[in-house]
């Protein structure tokens, strides 16, 4: 099991986070990009109140690695405005 509170040294951060999201390959709605522990990459979109209900509803849709190789825990990526 991965220490999820183990600090990450700030050189192979940076590196790792020099990934390119093509953005353009994105639902319109997608707000973040980011790969999980499994190693599959999704797009996250902006997370709403589902209807007729008490709770938030986000998508979570498939979207290409783009090659990172990184730790899982520093690919979260945010689609500039």
């Amino acid at each position: 099991m991965t220490d999820m509170n183990k600090p990450f040294p700030a050189a192979i951060a940076a590196a790792e986070l020099a990934i390119e999201v093509d953005w353009s390959l994105a639902p319109a709605h997608a707000r973040w990009w980011a790969v999980d522990e499994d190693g599959r990459a999704y797009w996250y979109c902006v997370p709403d109140i589902a209807r007729m209900s008490s709770f938030w509803f986000s998508d979570q849709i498939p979207a290409p690695t783009f090659g990172f190789a990184g730790d899982w825990r520093i690919s979260l990526v945010e689609r500039l405005k």
